[in-house]
């Protein structure tokens, strides 16, 4: 049986014969604004379809990392996952339709011995802006396929038609080949730019964008009927079945949700991204407390999701080292989530089925209302089981506010009990509560003079110092998770899975006050968001940035995408001091200090 390791190897060794540079995978975290992770192969070679010279060369192949929110719910069958990996080849003006198709034939049939009979090959069938591509039926028939013989057959824009990645881009038809009735390899073609108005614009320069997902691959070339019983996941469920009473094969479900979450979460983390409730670190606390709950229904116990992810690392440490060299980290973020939620998930469950109960009430009597039915009549006669009640918007906000329910996992439990959950209500609640919470901040800071304003400017630069100092004694895997400024101190988030020892806090107290008196210069300057990440600076919120976003340079020391202000120069802060040093939650550490 041939692995995935060798699987992958080959696949890149195959295209690098063919004259394509091995390019290794970017960041789960795109410098693309407008979208949350690296979905695709093709995201970090974007610019190089538009004209920007490729530092590569015109053709290129690479296995990149991919996380796909849109799946999240659809985890579970026997094909959709989260993470995945991304097998494909690039070309940027070099070649086309032909040499695309005839590799990807080349390599299935002759390569992997897929024969043409477990192919099924479609083809984009045209629109009002976009013509039919016959030249791809052209060449598929070449190799055997055709409309005529079953194996080829068309489909419109939203099969075969893709993108571009972010609200604007490159895109182009597709030509898709299943294998075994499953999509495993989507061979794009750029020959469009796609405006924020969805208005097409012919690319002076054609280019070639090719995805195969690695686990699809290897379950069609290992036999499987699932990607779960390869040997990227079944180390990793044969791990999470030695604790539960519930055998894989009676109700698989829980077992493959929980596999890939743990998966897709330390690969989240070895990315810098922390659990929260905001944007990339909402989705990570998201897929772990649904892999938690699912643990709860197949009967684990605490600390359940340690053991499989120890076999996740087993599984890639060769091929991503990043997860083995941060293995502490990593369990420690799990451990604590996983801690943290467990503590409130008998809770929150138990809060859901009274909130369910009332929908059921509720929904009996206004159908007892409306047919003139008793109650008892109704239970009775067994319709209980038939209604739709729906679960308040406000109700749902609770399950979030104090059980730390996301609204999703709400739903899934709607859903699995036959009641609908109010999204709009819950966006709207809240709404209310972040204007509630900002009219306090508001409140906080209202009526400060010019003096004290100044007093929260000098802590806000300080912040900067303290930040870029924490990064350089304990390493570049710090990240600000938050902060919070008055006019007397500052409080620092950052994660850190460890308690800083008395050594390190002298050193970064150390660090700061030695920039303060070197008296360097705060600089200020306005560029374009993708410029300012390509120039080194940090931005760890991944906001909806604008178009053109603020930099603060502190010297050479520090440097980060801010809204501001800030002081001119660093003398203004005088001193420096660290006064407390303690827990914030999962994997975070909070720092108080003073300027003195």
């Amino acid at each position: 049986m041939m692995t995935s390791k060798k699987l992958r190897q080959e696949f890149l060794d195959f295209f690098e014969k063919k004259g394509h540079k091995i390019v290794a995978s970017s960041s789960l975290l795109p410098t693309d604004s407008t979208v949350l992770f690296t979905s695709a192969g093709m995201q970090q070679f974007k610019p190089y379809y538009l004209g920007e010279k490729s530092p590569y060369g015109l053709n290129v192949a690479s296995c990149q990392k991919c996380f796909r929110t849109s799946d999240i719910e659809e985890v579970g069958d026997s094909s959709h996952l989260t993470f995945i990996e991304m097998l494909g080849n690039f070309s940027f003006g070099s070649y086309f339709k032909e040499e695309a198709i005839s590799a990807a034939y080349e390599l299935l049939n002759s390569k992997f011995k897929i024969q043409n009979s477990k192919m099924t090959i479609t083809v984009f069938d045209g629109d009002s802006e976009v013509p039919r591509d016959e030249e791809s039926v052209r060449i598929w028939s070449k190799f055997g396929f055709s409309e005529k013989k079953g194996n080829l057959r068309f489909a419109g824009r939203e099969d075969n038609f893709w993108g571009p990645t972010g609200q604007e881009g490159p895109c182009g038809p597709t030509t898709e080949i299943y294998l075994q009735n499953t999509e495993v390899w989507n061979l794009v073609f750029n020959e469009y730019y796609q405006d924020r108005n969805k208005k097409l614009t012919p690319l002076e320069q054609k280019g070639v964008d090719t995805g195969m997902g690695l686990e699809r691959l290897t379950m069609i070339v290992q036999g499987k009927s699932n990607v779960f019983e390869t040997d990227l996941f079944e180390p990793i469920i044969k791990e999470i079945s030695k604790n539960s009473s519930k055998p894989y094969t009676l109700n698989p479900k829980p077992y493959r949700i929980i596999a890939d979450h743990i998966k897709a979460a330390m690969f989240l983390i070895s990315e810098g991204i922390f659990p929260s409730n905001m944007e990339q670190g909402y989705i990570l606390r998201r897929i772990l407390r649904r892999a938690i709950r699912h643990g709860k229904i197949l009967g684990l116990s605490s600390g359940f999701l340690i053991p499989p992810a120890k076999e996740v690392i087993e599984i890639y440490k060769d091929i991503y080292p990043e997860l083995k060299s941060q293995e502490t980290d990593i369990l420690t973020v799990i451990q604590k989530e996983e801690e943290k939620f467990s503590d409130t998930l008998e809770k929150g469950l138990k809060e859901f089925e009274k909130i369910a109960d009332n929908v059921r009430i509720g929904t009996i009597r206004n159908s007892n209302v409306r047919s003139g039915r008793s109650r008892n009549s109704n239970v009775r006669s067994g319709t209980i089981r038939n209604f739709r009640g729906e679960i308040s918007g406000q109700d749902a906000f609770h399950l979030y506010d104090t059980f730390g329910f996301p609204l999703e996992m709400t739903e899934e439990i709607a859903q699995e009990k036959g009641l609908k959950v109010d999204k709009k209500g819950f966006e709207q609640a809240f709404k209310k509560h972040q204007e509630i919470s900002r009219a306090g901040a508001e409140k906080k800071f209202r009526g400060t003079g010019k003096e004290t304003t100044y007093a929260a400017t000098k802590l806000h630069t300080a912040t900067h110092l303290l930040h870029a100092a924490l990064r350089e004694v304990l390493g570049e895997q710090v990240k600000q998770m938050g902060s919070d400024i008055t006019v007397q101190r500052l409080r620092f988030d950052f994660f850190h899975s460890q308690k800083l020892t008395e050594d390190e806090i002298k050193k970064v107290e150390q660090i700061v006050n030695q920039k303060i008196k070197q008296d360097l210069e705060v600089r200020k300057e306005e560029m374009k968001y993708e410029e300012a990440l390509k120039s080194g600076a940090l931005a760890f919120f991944r906001e909806k940035y604008p178009e053109n976003v603020n930099v603060y340079s502190i010297g050479s020391f520090s440097k980060e995408i801010c809204a501001g202000p800030h002081v001119s120069k660093t003398s203004e802060l005088r001193g420096f001091k660290i006064i407390k040093e303690e827990s914030s939650g999962s994997g975070v550490r909070r720092i108080r200090a003073i300027l003195e």
